[in-house]
């Protein structure tokens, strides 16, 4: 076991009692641990950190939970960070998405316009979070699930020292979607995908040990009709077929753009004022579980469920632990591993994560079909994380003319400027001169 002290920044959200929960599944990993939950707003770190104490002393854990306010404070000689913030909360990502349907263009968390701004907020949090690890916490490790994940990595990996992994769960849930449009069974399923992150592709898939391609052709020709197959579904189903790879759910974006963008444009409310709805319910339900003596968090009344980050928790432990585990991580394209993208780029890929690190497994190149334009994404995502750390207006502008959900120069000079003044009070001085 590894005992170890952990920083939670972001542990005020409605996703921080999932986040203790899975830390915790995990505990006998960890016994003898600190873990110090960090968060700007004081309002909801009580009940998290309740939770949290109560469910490692019912399960008879050895490991020490506090909260604060205090970043700087809470960072002192930490050895890992686990980093899932969101800067200007859902409203902010409610201007995200709601914003660029005024100009035709998809308003989405980590996509487009929206995971931009999403972007240049979150990393302007972390140019403060490198300041604090470098002068009280110079070894310590980041496991970044602060979004958009990629562009967060590509940052912080390009202009500073630090060693920061991120995580997202989606090369092992995407092909969900394909296989249960197919009526098959995941178990008998071996996809494996790569990518950036949101955005990847498998570059493996069989089922039974055979092509999997087949299967799916058969049951597009079966269920391209079919009226209980629902949109999203038979999209994905439909672009894995059509292109030969399993796909990403977020691909929606840019192969159904026009229907996709419709169909935001029609609904009454967005995703970001649809949770902003529910938080309330999420928080009662948190408040009401730290009052008891053994907290029991109900899935139905828990933000994104009982455990949250688990991901990122995996990667901890098999660092920590010397594990040698395979799952998916992002980080920089070293010595080429993924055919295709530059080295400096961060990539999403699967891994072997032991205590000398994370390691690459031996990477196929991305299918022809498909390439093109995740590497676009890539360059972005490169323009973009620039922009961010150290840049203007017109990096910004740049990197938003970039984004293949953009259609124009003027547009992105117009996003740029709207969605700047939107978010002004979450942005350094020099994106808005």
């Amino acid at each position: 076991m590894a005992a170890i002290k952990l920083v939670y920044i972001g542990g005020g959200s409605s996703r921080g009692a999932g986040t203790m929960a899975s830390f915790l599944a995990h505990g006998k990993e960890f016994d003898g641990s600190e873990v110090v939950i960090q968060d700007v707003n004081p309002d909801r770190l009580e009940a998290v950190e309740t939770i949290a104490s109560k469910i490692a002393s019912a399960q008879g854990l050895d490991i020490t939970i506090s909260s604060t306010t205090d970043r700087r404070a809470a960072l002192t000689d930490a050895d890992a960070v686990l980093s899932s913030f969101r800067p200007g909360d859902f409203a902010a990502r409610a201007l995200d998405e709601r914003i660029p349907l005024k100009h035709g263009v998809i308003g989405q968390e980590t996509q487009g316009p929206g995971g931009f701004f999403m972007a240049l907020r979150s990393v302007h949090v972390y140019e403060d979070i490198i300041r604090d690890l470098d002068a009280v916490a110079p070894n310590a490790v980041i496991f970044n699930y602060t979004n958009p994940v990629n562009i967060v990595s590509q940052a912080v990996t390009r202009f500073t020292d630090r060693t920061m992994w991120s995580m997202c769960e989606g090369p092992i849930t995407f092909p969900h979607t394909v296989l249960r449009a197919a009526g098959l069974d995941f178990d008998k399923a071996h996809i494996v995908m790569a990518g950036v992150n949101h955005n990847c592709w498998s570059v493996e898939h069989t089922y039974d040990g055979k092509d999997l391609m087949p299967l799916l052709d058969a049951a597009w020709e079966a269920r391209r009709d079919d009226p209980t197959l629902d949109v999203h579904s038979k999209r994905m189903l439909r672009l894995a077929t059509t292109m030969r790879s399993v796909p990403s759910d977020y691909f929606q974006y840019y192969y159904f753009r026009e229907e996709v963008l419709r169909e935001l444009q029609g609904a009454r409310t967005t995703r970001a004022e649809d949770i902003l709805a529910a938080v309330p319910g999420y928080w009662q339900h948190y408040e009401e579980q730290s009052r008891v003596e053994v907290p029991e968090l109900d899935p139905a009344r828990s933000r994104g469920g009982i455990h949250e980050l688990e991901l990122a928790i995996d990667v901890m432990s098999s660092y920590y632990n010397d594990a040698g585990a395979h799952l998916p991580v992002n980080l920089p394209n070293v010595g080429g591993a993924l055919p295709g993208f530059d080295e400096d780029v961060v990539v999403e890929m699967w891994c072997t994560v032991d205590r000398r690190g994370v390691h690459p497994l031996p990477q196929k190149p991305l299918p022809h079909a498909v390439r093109g334009l995740v590497q676009q994404l890539a360059e972005f995502q490169y323009l973009a994380a620039e922009a961010a750390w150290r840049g203007t207006r017109a990096d910004g502008i740049r990197a938003l003319a970039a984004n293949p959900m953009v259609p124009t120069l003027a547009v992105a000079e117009e996003l740029y400027d709207e969605m700047a003044h939107a978010h002004r009070d979450y942005l350094p001085e020099r994106l808005l001169r």
